[in-house]
């Protein structure tokens, strides 16, 4: 099981590597979906570190978190909210691609760093 603890965390630390390749290039909803991968892949390394088999196929954050067993504040459950629906948007942009229009670079700044108070909240969880 360490062999795929540490896959799922590669994968993570690429993914946010991904993302702010992304960003510096102003593709911004981009980077947010990447964002979130870095997320749901640390969060698979946490299921795995903590149940011991391999985590479910979901990309729901909240889910994902609580079926690993963290506890969840109030706060942690709106970011991860938050940055699941960056998956779901940036894959499949409404008619008027209000959410690509959204993501300009004040705002993407601010949601990545939110994403990595989130990856290093979760690492910790996997310390303690």
């Amino acid at each position: 099981m360490q062999k795929t603890i540490d896959y799922w965390l590669e994968e993570s630390d690429e993914a946010f590597k991904v993302a702010e390749h992304l960003f510096d290039k102003k593709d911004y909803s981009y980077s947010l979906f990447f964002g979130h991968l870095a997320v749901e892949k640390l969060l698979k390394s946490i299921y795995i570190h903590r149940k011991g088999e391999h985590a479910p196929q979901i990309h729901n954050l909240v889910r994902l978190a609580q079926q690993a067993g963290l506890v969840l504040s109030a706060g942690q459950i709106e970011s991860l909210n938050k940055i699941t629906a960056y998956n779901l948007e940036a894959r499949y942009p409404d008619e008027k691609r209000s959410f690509r229009l959204k993501c300009t670079e004040p705002f993407t700044s601010a949601q990545l760093t939110e994403i990595m108070e989130i990856i290093k909240w979760l690492k910790s969880t996997m310390t303690s």
